[in-house]
């Protein structure tokens, strides 16, 4: 199997867990408080993280590739859009909506992820992976309708959309600092998101939970927010975002049977369709094959690879010969054929 899809997966099951998670402390602490937690609970841990990395590798800085002043813009709207934003609207929904339906609705961020990636960022994509995203896209309405009877207007639906829509915008964003050291990008996330959060609900008076939920919550976040999005990041560097995003709506899945082993929630006939046409589209993105001849434009860049036929550099004399390194190198204009991804390397028009 493909690392970048590995690595999807993994995003997809630690975040998958987590909502059902989140959803048992809802009932106790504002969606705004939670919401901070969780993402200073990610920037804590992965910087904690960091720091023992840099203990263990000091002396092998050519194995990363720090976060530049060029990458600040796309950081900075990243973590506007899916680290503040996105979690607020998510925590204000789950105190609405049952957690399985909840999880089964997160895969709308795939989908508007793919649509952003398509017509604005110009990522390539088929009718496979057309038609399964409009699945997706089928199910999470049925998901929002089932609410209309009950609710009126799906505010909690809507607010979880919400949710997913700056997260498709922040993964699109992120898409373009993927290259960076993952890690970096979403500690830095994490601790200015989960601060910004926790500011603005001290400041409108909310108190801060106990001290076992306030751990219970930030190890939630460490997990589903923290080396969840670490995952994320390698898969958008091998994968695009539109193809991560994908693989990703695999997490609510995971959320669901989390959820109804839990919380003993009862789901209606409604959400069993839903959830049939979501693994439908799920299934079309996975066994999705692109293959065809393509030509690589000349590229200087840097991040972490090996000597594969698309890194055939010279190297600096004083090179140890350890792989995978980091370091800055030129691409050579190539034209072959093989399967691939739009991933860091390909990214040309169809």
């Amino acid at each position: 199997m493909h690392k970048g899809v590995i690595y999807a997966l993994l995003a997809a099951i630690l975040f998958g867990i987590s909502t059902p998670f989140a959803k048992t402390m809802v009932a106790d602490i504002a969606p705004v408080m939670l919401a901070g937690v969780l993402y200073l609970g990610s920037g804590l841990g992965l910087l904690l993280v960091f720091l023992l990395r840099a203990a263990m590798f000091r002396n092998r800085q050519d194995k990363f590739v720090a976060v530049t002043r060029v990458d600040l813009p796309w950081l900075a709207g990243a973590i506007l859009t899916g680290g503040i934003a996105g979690p607020v609207l998510l925590m204000a929904g789950l105190t609405l909506t049952p957690a399985s339906t909840t999880s089964l609705l997160l895969n709308m961020e795939g989908v508007l992820t793919a649509l952003l990636a398509w017509f604005v960022f110009k990522e390539n994509f088929d009718r496979r992976i057309f038609l399964g995203m409009l699945l997706i896209v089928v199910a999470g309405a049925l998901l929002s309708w089932e609410q209309v009877p009950v609710l009126g207007v799906p505010w909690g639906a809507l607010a979880i959309i919400a949710a997913c829509l700056c997260w498709a915008i922040d993964n699109n964003l992120t898409r373009k600092v993927a290259a960076s050291d993952a890690l970096q990008i979403v500690g830095i996330k994490g601790l200015v998101a989960g601060s910004v959060n926790l500011g603005i609900a001290l400041l409108s008076g909310h108190q801060l939970p106990q001290a076992y939920t306030l751990l219970s919550v930030g190890l939630i976040g460490f997990c589903g927010y923290g080396l969840s999005l670490v995952m994320f990041v390698l898969a958008l560097r091998h994968l695009g975002a539109a193809r991560t995003g994908a693989y990703f709506s695999s997490a609510p899945f995971v959320g669901t049977v989390v959820s109804l082993l839990l919380l003993s929630e009862q789901p209606g006939n409604m959400f069993w369709l839903a959830a049939f046409l979501m693994v439908a589209g799920i299934w079309l993105h996975l066994t999705e094959n692109h293959e065809h001849e393509h030509a690589h434009e000349p590229l200087l860049h840097a991040h972490e690879h090996t000597h594969d036929s698309h890194h055939q550099h010279e190297h600096d004399p004083d090179w140890d010969g350890s792989e995978p390194h980091v370091h800055q190198h030129q691409h050579h204009p190539v034209r072959h054929k093989h399967p691939h991804y739009p991933d860091i390397h390909h990214q040309h028009t169809h």
